[in-house]
């Protein structure tokens, strides 16, 4: 799992080439999700996938928290896999 820095305040995007993980499949579906879940928390604001992209831009989080940032991908066999990363908010 990686490890990302990101400011309370700043809007930033976030993306996962899966194309090293496809095995000549393609990306149908890609939901992404933050844990913890709380007031003021880190926020998926947007999202988008291609082929073998997938994105994500984040809003907000607590200063001092640490998050994690799950991409979970459907595969055009069918095939369901999921990345995870580590976002912690500090002020920068």
């Amino acid at each position: 799992m990686s490890l990302f820095v990101k400011d309370p305040q700043a809007r930033v995007d976030h993306a996962i080439d899966w194309s090293a993980y496809l095995a000549g499949q393609s990306l149908v579906a890609s939901l992404w999700t933050v844990s913890p879940v709380e007031t003021g928390g880190l926020v998926v604001e947007a999202n988008a996938f291609e082929a073998q992209r997938s994105s994500v831009r984040l809003n907000g989080g607590v200063a001092g928290r640490i998050y994690r940032l799950t991409n979970r991908v459907t595969l055009s066999d069918g095939q369901v896999d999921e990345r995870s990363v580590t976002m912690r908010v500090e002020e920068r």
